[in-house]
């Protein structure tokens, strides 16, 4: 059993001024595999001092000093790849192939990607030619708040600390109480980089504990929240009352268009994607709109393919996906597949309860609806597992209706050789990415939505910008530059 009950905060791992034991469980088992303690108003209000008194030197640290902090976290990361694999791997249930190239690799990818933002950042810059005695300065906005989820943890960590960190705000990191072990690997990380006391802090804790408690803290001025859409609807209830910023990257229900005309691979690849991290990601293409003249066959593949899909352990190596994160999740997951059926919904693959071979931990079938009708709670809801619902469109104009005709507004994804109407439909989708016959967005490319999906923008310089205000200065005297 691991025991990790400390926080770090100001520089150093510190006890918990009311220790309050967690169990971190495997969901590969369903046993505890940790300890940790969740942290009261007395830890948060310490790590929050630290990144107050911390701040005004960081900020102040000339730009190249701060990028050289991050680029040293890097190389702590590169010394211990296979600790945090495994950390991953254990807490929430990406089985252990996938946490080595997928999970872990997140913190690598996307730091280098700020770092190659960072160095083409201008901190002061003219407002235009028009204005020669304007500027404009980018400035870190202060001290921040970082609430991370448990599906792809360093994901999203990384995407919060690394731009914070570069822009010159002092943080505290609260990571999920579900999967903290990887966090608190990437604050020793933080730690063996040597960078100033009180910059970064980490707090474990809950969202009702420690999660409001920044969320409402007076001298917090910004709040990153990564999550549901029903938390980050509470966290920016709490936040108003200070007026800090509010980021949030929410949940998604994303339509994946699939015309007739797409190669004969779509399906099939559509179906991996989805069921990929066992359908634990907020831009999962949980939607299949086929073109009616093709839904048929694509039925019969979609189902043929998550049948073949296997499930297992998270240490076991292999293609297969992992178990869900917790009983919790599991039961959500089961009772959203009874409410298909019960709606009438054609179940054509998977379903209710364990796979074959498994009577403990949370393992879900790689289940598929087809013949699902618009309003139904599965085509309406963020399941948030391994379940995919499939129904026919006749034209585009319907494809774009059925897509648009949702809360959320994260990815959605189009197939289709016919390159203008996949234009078309691109700028018709009412989201904040379109993926466009699965071709990934490259480095730097924003990740956000609209709607219930949320408003951040993250990675590259969008997620650097995140993080800074501008301020607007007139009457700047040239000559003294």
């Amino acid at each position: 059993m691991i025991e990790r009950r400390e926080f770090y905060i100001n520089g150093t791992w510190v006890a918990p001024v009311t220790p309050r034991d967690y169990q971190v469980i495997n969901p590969s088992t369903a046993e505890p595999c940790a300890v940790i303690s969740l942290g009261s108003a007395a830890d948060t209000n310490a790590a929050v001092a630290a990144a107050k008194a911390a701040f005004p030197a960081w900020a102040a640290t000339p730009p190249q000093t701060r990028l050289a902090y991050v680029e040293a976290i890097l190389v702590q990361y590169h010394k211990h790849e296979e600790a945090m694999a495994q950390a991953i791997s254990l807490e929430m249930g990406a089985p252990i192939d996938m946490s080595r190239t997928d999970q872990a690799p997140c913190l690598p990818w996307h730091l280098e990607n700020f770092v190659t933002a960072f160095k083409e950042m201008h901190w002061l810059k003219p407002l235009g030619v028009h204005a020669p005695q304007d500027r404009l300065s980018y400035e870190p906005i202060g001290v921040v708040g970082l609430i991370t989820p448990w599906n792809w943890p360093m994901n999203q960590v990384t995407l919060k600390v690394i731009p914070a960190l570069l822009a010159g705000c002092a943080c505290i990191l609260k990571p999920s109480e579900e999967a903290p072990l990887s966090s608190l690997l990437f604050a020793q990380f933080v730690h063996d980089a040597g960078v100033p006391e009180g910059v970064f802090n980490l707090v474990n804790g809950d969202g009702l504990g420690v999660g409001t408690q920044l969320s409402t803290h007076e001298d917090v001025e910004m709040i990153s929240f990564t999550g549901s859409t029903r938390a980050g609807k509470a966290i920016s209830v709490a936040a108003a009352g200070t007026l800090k910023r509010v980021c949030l990257e929410l949940g998604g229900k994303g339509a994946n268009l699939v015309f007739a005309d797409a190669d004969e691979k779509a399906v099939a690849r559509s179906v991996r994607l989805m069921m990929n991290n066992s359908g634990q990601s907020c831009n999962a293409p949980s939607r299949m709109l086929v073109e009616r003249s093709a839904y048929d066959r694509a039925v019969e593949v979609a189902a043929k393919t998550a049948a073949a899909i296997e499930v297992g352990p998270a240490d076991q190596p292999g293609r297969h996906i992992g178990p869900v994160v917790n009983e919790r999740q599991y039961e959500q997951i089961q009772s959203y597949i009874q409410k298909g059926i019960d709606e009438g919904a054609r179940l054509v693959a998977g379903g209710l309860g364990r796979p074959n071979g498994f009577n403990c931990g949370y393992y879900v079938k790689p289940t598929i609806f087809a013949d699902v009708i618009p309003g139904m709670t599965i085509e309406r809801e963020e399941i948030f597992g391994p379940v995919m619902v499939i129904m026919p469109f006749d034209s585009e104009e319907e494809a774009l209706r059925l897509a648009n005709d949702t809360p959320y507004g994260l990815t959605n994804y189009v197939q289709t050789n016919n390159g203008a109407r996949r234009n078309r439909v691109a700028l018709g989708l009412r989201s904040g990415m379109v993926q466009m016959n699965m071709t990934s967005r490259e480095a730097g490319s924003p990740f956000g939505g609209v709607k219930a999906s949320g408003r951040a923008r993250e990675g590259g310089m969008f997620g650097l910008e995140e993080f800074l205000e501008v301020k607007a200065i007139s009457g700047w005297d040239p000559s003294s530059e």
